[in-house]
């Protein structure tokens, strides 16, 4: 596994931090709880992260937060539950409510917590002395902040998927072996399970996936989808890009790409399986014929905390299974006709270099015109082929961060533009 991003034969030490002293190794005293940052604190992950914390005060504590800025009151609640000494905000606009609201979260004469605002605040915390950081943020803003919590020496627990999707080469060319613990549940099953044995020994990595709220349908029955139904999971509960990436199974095709550069398998033995209970998160099959899952309730507590506390394990992280009640669980090949998302994230990453960038950000505008009402369920995965298509292989010179920035912002400008003709033309067919 000595050529994987997330290798978990592997202990990161640490590397020392000009200015500061201290590295990921060091940055808490030995007995002493480890100092934790929590990128995107008031999302999903953020939220479960902090009730991980607080839950074991004793292991860790939060120096720092940031959010986007949305949820202020949340934000404020959070930074005095945890005793925080930096809150950030990417939004400058929210700064005075936020002040506000952490001098009511605050009692009087409390000293508030140091205040960072801008689109660059959760990459300054990023590389900020701690242990650990918890990249939590949703999108591809999550990559900057990556590249520092890796350039200074800090562990990454690793839930934002985007940071490998659109610029896998560059989060490659910083990241010290065993520093990224991965925190999507099915990569940290596979981190989990790749423990069975060597990287020579791998056959395949199996990625499991719900099949999301419409398993079981053809394609033409998939187009008439409408948003309400595709925002109700089965399983999980998430945002809205997320959970209509579930249901389209973008995100399955996301977390196969991440699955290759993290683990460095090939895309032909990598394979998506069709499990509705979500109960085996994945499996890693071995030369021998052995196949290891890691398996457990659907709750994120368990992956964040085995992220935020590696290389050991949390006790009592998350819920488990009542072995003294009778229960079943199925697997199902992938429909790929009807859910092509898979196959063409496949081929995007193969591509790489600006591929898979343009492949998630028009994506994000497909979905988004798909809630609006300007594009049909089925018409997300097809614009976003055609926009792939359209951009072509990206030649073979080496990735920086701005081609990814003028990548991202062609393929939203062109996915806009094709979901905009494609909605302009949708009466006269209906009328056909």
């Amino acid at each position: 596994m000595t050529d994987s991003l997330a290798d978990p034969h592997l202990r990161y030490s640490g590397t020392v931090t000009p200015g500061n002293g201290s590295g990921a190794g060091a940055a808490s005293e030995a007995g002493a709880p480890r100092d934790i940052v929590i990128l995107g604190s008031t999302g999903s992950i953020g939220t479960q992260a902090v009730d991980v914390v607080l839950k074991n005060p004793d292991r860790f504590r939060v120096t720092a937060l940031a959010a986007s800025g949305s949820r202020i009151g949340l934000l404020a609640e959070q930074a005095h539950r945890l005793r925080v000494r930096t809150v950030a905000v990417a939004r400058e606009e929210a700064v005075p409510a936020l002040r506000e609201a952490l001098r009511g979260a605050y009692g009087a004469g409390e000293p508030l917590p140091e205040v960072l605002a801008g689109p660059d605040a959760a990459t300054e915390l990023a590389a900020s002395p701690c242990h650990t950081v918890l990249n939590g943020i949703t999108g591809s803003i999550g990559l900057a902040p990556t590249l520092a919590a890796l350039k200074a020496g800090r562990v990454l627990a690793l839930a934002n998927k985007e940071s490998l999707i659109v610029g896998g080469p560059l989060v490659r060319a910083v990241a010290e072996p065993g520093q990224i613990v991965p925190v999507d549940s099915e990569h940290s099953a596979l981190f989990q399970a790749l423990m069975g044995g060597t990287r020579a020994e791998v056959r395949k990595l199996l990625v499991t996936a719900s099949g999301g709220p419409f398993r079981g349908r053809s394609r033409t029955e998939l187009a008439g989808v409408t948003p309400e139904q595709a925002m109700a999971h089965p399983t999980w509960d998430m945002g809205p890009v997320i959970t209509i990436n579930s249901a389209t199974l973008v995100n399955k095709g996301l977390e196969v790409i991440e699955a290759h550069l993290l683990y460095d398998i090939p895309f032909d033995r990598i394979q998506v399986v069709v499990h509705p209970q979500s109960a085996v998160h994945s499996m890693v099959e071995f030369t021998d014929g052995s196949t290891l899952a890691q398996c457990g309730p659907p709750d994120m507590r368990l992956p964040i905390a085995l992220g935020l506390g590696w290389p050991e394990r949390v006790p009592d992280s998350g819920p488990v299974f009542s072995w003294t009640e009778a229960m079943s669980w199925d697997f199902y090949p992938l429909d790929e006709e009807a859910f092509p998302s898979v196959p063409l994230a496949c081929h995007v990453g193969a591509l790489g270099g600006t591929a898979p960038a343009v492949f998630n950000a028009a994506n994000e505008e497909c979905v988004e015109a798909f809630l609006a009402g300007r594009l049909p369920f089925t018409g997300i995965v097809d614009t976003v082929a055609a926009v792939v298509e359209e951009h072509g292989s990206p030649d073979g010179t080496g990735l920086t961060l701005s081609d990814v920035l003028a990548a991202e912002t062609w393929a939203r400008a062109r996915a806009r533009e094709l979901a905009a003709a494609r909605s302009a033309t949708a009466p006269a067919e209906a009328r056909a």
